[in-house]
């Protein structure tokens, strides 16, 4: 699965997030030259069943107990600045739960190419609705102030290290384009009287990463497995900031242009900024909101 640019590169609860500007919520009736646009999110097998020992370097094999993340702000707007609709709160998913699970949708947006779509990675509120995740799940990324929080093991042969790691940074996601039809396509086609489906996917695998930027960056644990300092079975965050980049013999752990980042915690907190994605292997440029 590709990686992001870095910088510069419950259904219930839908109704209170799927309101467009101007527009219904898809599901109403739409004038002659509208149409609608629905956007649902997925995690994929990675997420949902496992990352196999196949696709990392160095032989580990990932699985996640709680992939959560808050979506908000989808908005699709025209080249020239025009919002169309934007979506009104946040929802809470959690990835591992099997399915593609639903965002927000717009109706009565004018028929054309909304070329400027974009979306948010950031932290949970109170009015955060849920969609495939718990109360409880919501609380523990209201105690820990995250966008994003992971519960998982990874194995290889006798040794297993599990890990819970939440993440406060706010990412937004812009200028989207991805596979439509077999063809890339900026942002979305809103046709008369049709429904533009799209997915926001979310790339489990992107946290392992042994670069933030080189396309030949693969997959790597032994490091992160490396840093359970009391060897207790579990590395924290606060293990992996004690690892400065520079000690670790395999991988190359290449920041890029990104500055500021020195050890293994606020790596792995970096990787966690490219997790989103446009149907399917798109991407969108991603930064501060």
């Amino acid at each position: 699965m590709t990686m992001n640019r870095w910088f510069g590169a419950s259904l219930v609860a839908m109704a209170a997030v799927t309101v467009g500007c101007g527009g219904d919520d898809g599901g109403g009736v739409q004038a002659e030259g509208q149409g609608s646009v629905s956007f649902s999110t997925w995690g994929e097998e990675y997420i949902e069943e496992k990352i196999p020992a196949s696709e990392f370097a160095d032989g580990w094999e990932v699985t996640f107990g709680k992939f959560l993340v808050v979506l908000r702000n989808v908005t699709v707007a025209d080249g020239e600045g025009q919002v169309g609709a934007r979506m009104e709160g946040s929802v809470l998913v959690d990835h591992v739960a099997a399915g593609v699970k639903p965002v927000a949708s717009f109706g009565a947006l004018e028929a054309k190419t909304w070329s400027e779509v974009s979306f948010e990675i950031s932290p949970v509120d109170a009015e955060t609705a849920l969609v495939s995740a718990t109360e409880a799940d919501k609380q523990l990324m209201v105690d820990a102030g995250a966008s994003v929080y992971v519960e998982g093991q990874a194995s290889k042969g006798d040794v297993t290290k599990q890990f819970v790691w939440a993440f406060e940074d706010a990412t937004a996601y812009t200028s989207c384009r991805g596979d439509k039809d077999g063809k890339e396509t900026e942002g979305v086609l809103v046709t008369s009287g049709g429904t533009d489906s799209v997915e926001l996917t979310i790339h489990g695998d992107h946290l392992f990463y042994d670069d933030l930027q080189a396309d030949n960056a693969v997959l790597r644990f032994e490091a992160i497995a490396g840093a359970d300092a009391n060897d207790d079975g579990e590395v924290t965050m606060a293990e992996l900031s004690a690892v400065p980049l520079t000690s670790i013999a395999e991988g190359s752990y290449g920041t890029g242009s990104a500055g500021g980042i020195n050890d293994l915690g606020t790596y792995v907190a970096a990787l966690a900024r490219t997790l989103g994605h446009f149907r399917g292997e798109g991407e969108c440029v991603s930064g501060d909101p």
